[in-house]
């Protein structure tokens, strides 16, 4: 038995969610991949990571100081670790962001850094392998998924790793390497994605959102 599991930001908010999921994932020892959304709000009045990256950028692009944002940033990443006794350090991805902020690296390169960072956390904390999803999900020149070129090199990776945790929402153009998200909520179809490529046997999807789903999804 092989499951992948997903998470939404607001079961990643904060070093306290952190912990929770960390109870599901290794309260079952089929649940081996692990596909994290970037942190959500942690109260009604807080604002997305996501956002916050949109914002940073949106200043970065009209080449404004940036700098007081991104280490907003970076404190909410800090915090988590700092809350599950990590020794994780992002300065240097913090680093290469804002360089590439600078060199104007695009709008959808800005938003995917929230489930890259979020990631790289999470598979610390797990013990998992980190697999950076630009390496293999793929688009074509037109954006336009490719659905067979991104199974084989993802399949062909997974299944040397025993457990993992791969970003959801973003890949990359094929051509260009050049970072490609999808559309709002694309940590679902990463996570669909990731449960295709492994074969997997179950793929949960977990939310903490109170709710009821009423059609089939």
């Amino acid at each position: 038995m092989v499951k992948v599991v997903k998470f939404g930001g607001s079961s990643l908010a904060d070093a306290g969610q952190f912990k929770k999921v960390k109870s599901i994932i290794t309260s079952d020892a089929a649940r081996r991949f692990c596909v994290p959304s970037a942190p959500g709000k942690r109260f009604s009045t807080d604002i997305k990571v996501t956002d916050m990256l949109y914002g940073c950028y949106a200043l970065a692009k009209a080449e404004k100081n940036f700098t007081a944002e991104l280490e907003a940033i970076k404190a909410r990443y800090n915090e988590i670790i700092e809350g599950l006794g990590l020794s994780t350090c992002l300065d240097d991805e913090f680093d290469t962001i804002a360089e590439n902020f600078k060199a104007k690296a695009g709008d959808d390169y800005a938003a995917s850094r929230g489930e890259f960072l979020n990631g790289i956390i999470m598979a610390d904390y797990l013990g998992y392998t980190f697999v950076d999803a630009a390496k293999y999900i793929f688009f074509d020149d037109n954006g336009v998924f490719m659905a067979d070129e991104t199974h084989e090199a993802l399949s062909a990776y997974l299944s040397t790793l025993e457990n993992a945790v791969i970003p959801g929402f973003y890949g990359s153009y094929k051509s260009s390497g050049k970072v490609k998200t999808f559309s709002r909520g694309g940590s679902d179809i990463t996570g669909s994605i990731v449960a295709r490529a492994i074969s997997a046997d179950i793929y949960e999807n977990w939310t903490d959102v109170s709710g009821v789903l009423i059609a089939d999804p």
